[in-house]
């Protein structure tokens, strides 16, 4: 019998695995990918929300958890996916220059905001107002991290290509039945996927498209992120990645041309120099209204346990949403309340 079903091998589905093998549990996970927010994702993990100057919920406990989790497994995996780099602000205005003055006074943000405009002339790049620097910021290369992953769990024997079908599922009192596996629990983190869970599907998971692009830019000299509107994100061979929009009604993975034109508009506010769109590919982000992921077990069937809604911040919160299901289900540890699946109630 094995201790866990893993459904979904996105970035949530892998780093429950990983917390498993680190404490010796038997487990086989199903990719299940009915969506690719994961792989598609920009990766950055960022500990401030730029937009208002504020901190990212819990921030420096996912940071510190996330850190030492992808060294362990670039170690095991012997590649480099996780690339610490800075992350500047672009400012429009001395009014933002003083807000994010006055944010850096903020001992929730004093770590994470440099107080020294920095005045550098990036070739492509008009900034009269200079840039703030975000410190512990950088970006996971999700697609390698995923490949890798996967290919690993693979030569393991733990990695199930098949399509997963909920109907074979079959609850007992003291383990789960799916097919020819025994298992004692099952954990579901298919992403926006959960849509077609009949075990979950109750639970309030939005959705937010999100659209991105690879562009090359020979005249772009950039060695950061830069964020404004959209973050700019150096690959190396004049091509950047450049997202991403945010759509709360199309939940399809398709390329739009309002998205492609909504991104066009950001880039050339920020950009001076010609660009050419190499790809355009979008996902749908597992997103919650009260922006918590969602965590815990169903209220019917104690063997049947999720982990999802991770949004735009899977590489932060990952580690951390594992280690919190993980400690809930084998050492009764209580979730927060936030982030518990017990705030919405069953229909």
């Amino acid at each position: 019998m094995k201790d866990y079903i893993i459904v979904g091998s996105g970035l949530a589905g892998i780093a429950f695995a990983e917390t498993l093998l680190q404490h010796n549990k038997s487990f086989v996970i199903f990719e299940n990918q009915s969506q690719n927010s994961s792989s598609i994702a920009g990766g950055l993990y960022n500990p401030v929300i730029l937009k208002r100057f504020s901190q990212v919920w819990n921030a420096n406990q996912q940071l510190e958890l996330a850190n030492s989790f992808y060294v362990a497994i670039e170690k095991k995996l012997g590649i480099q996916f996780d690339f610490k780099i800075p992350i500047y602000r672009k400012f429009f205005s001395v009014e933002e220059q003083n807000n994010w003055f006055a944010a850096s006074d903020n001992p929730n943000l004093s770590a994470f905001l440099s107080t020294t405009i920095i005045h550098k002339n990036y070739k492509g790049i008009d900034a009269p107002f200079g840039y703030g620097q975000v410190m512990q910021t950088g970006y996971v290369d999700t697609i390698a991290l995923l490949t890798h992953y996967h290919n690993y769990l693979k030569s393991l024997n733990l990695f199930n290509c098949d399509t997963f079908d909920y109907t074979e599922v079959k609850a007992f009192d003291d383990h789960i039945e799916y097919k020819n596996i025994k298992s004692k629990h099952i954990v579901f983190a298919e992403g926006f996927g959960m849509h077609s869970n009949p075990f979950f599907n109750y639970l309030p998971l939005d959705g937010t498209k999100g659209e991105l692009f690879i562009i090359r830019a020979a005249d772009l000299d950039l060695d950061v992120i830069i964020n404004t509107s959209v973050f700019i994100l150096p690959l190396g061979d004049n091509l950047y990645k450049v997202g991403a929009t945010y759509n709360w009604k199309d939940k399809t993975n398709t390329p739009t041309q309002e998205g492609k034109q909504e991104l066009i508009d950001r880039i050339k506010e920020i950009l001076n120099c010609n660009f050419e769109i190499v790809e355009h590919f979008a996902g749908v982000r597992p997103t919650i209204k009260d922006r918590r992921p969602l965590l815990g077990t169903h209220p019917k069937h104690n063997k049947f346990h999720i982990l999802n809604g991770l949004g735009t911040r899977g590489v932060m919160l990952a580690p951390a949403m594992a280690k919190d299901l993980f400690d809930f289900i084998e050492n009764g540890k209580p979730l927060d309340k936030t982030i518990d699946i017990k705030r919405y109630a069953i229909s």
